[in-house]
């Protein structure tokens, strides 16, 4: 009161509210950095080894084009599925994650396709040229990636199927599209690292 009356008068801030996160995305994203740091050092190692001279140079597969084109699709399938959950459609929902998942099928056959064409060309695992086995390597272990983001989509759409996801509960399929752009954008990555980096 008596600093009220001498005209002294002292604004009392509101606390902040802590930044917080949910969290299981939390956890995908450490995750997510994780398997970023696994692929730029498979990339790191391919551009040293092949500083040190006896590199195979040979063509990516045609195939491996295809699945690029498959994977931008995927991703916008998968936007349509995420805004279909915004808008409370569980059915649109359904059939988007439904239409991700197969185009996820597609590309992991496009990939073994590729692989195929590759060993048609007589380009192996163990050819005793290591630009082949990073080839392998990388657009292999990104497929295992797609496997789990296959499956991921599945308990989406189950969540939907039981009318668990909705405008107010979109944290799980939130998390599922950041996980299908994440690695939508590294096949790119990959992709355009491999053609440029023969």
């Amino acid at each position: 009161m008596e600093n009220i009356r001498s005209g002294q008068m002292r604004l009392v801030e509101e606390p902040k509210k802590p930044l917080s996160m949910h969290p299981k995305k939390f956890a995908m994203w450490l995750f997510l950095a994780s398997v970023v740091m696994l692929f730029a050092a498979w990339t790191s190692a391919y551009i040293v080894r092949r500083a040190d001279g006896n590199w195979q140079i040979f063509d990516l597969p045609s195939m491996f084009y295809i699945t690029s084109l498959i994977v931008i699709f995927s991703s916008i399938t998968m936007h349509l599925g995420y805004q279909s959950a915004k808008l409370n459609n569980p059915e649109k929902v359904k059939t988007w994650v439904t239409v991700t998942a197969g185009l996820g099928f597609l590309f992991l056959a496009g990939q073994l396709i590729g692989w195929q064409q590759l060993v048609s060309n007589q380009i192996h695992f163990s050819g005793g040229n290591p630009s082949a086995s990073f080839v392998y390597v990388l657009s292999g272990m990104h497929g295992v990636h797609l496997i789990s983001a296959v499956v991921f989509l599945a308990i989406v759409w189950n969540s939907a199927r039981k009318l668990k996801i909705n405008s107010k509960n979109l944290a799980q399929i939130e998390m599922c599209a950041t996980y299908w752009h994440f690695l939508g954008g590294l096949w790119l990555y990959l992709f355009g690292f491999l053609l440029y980096f023969r």
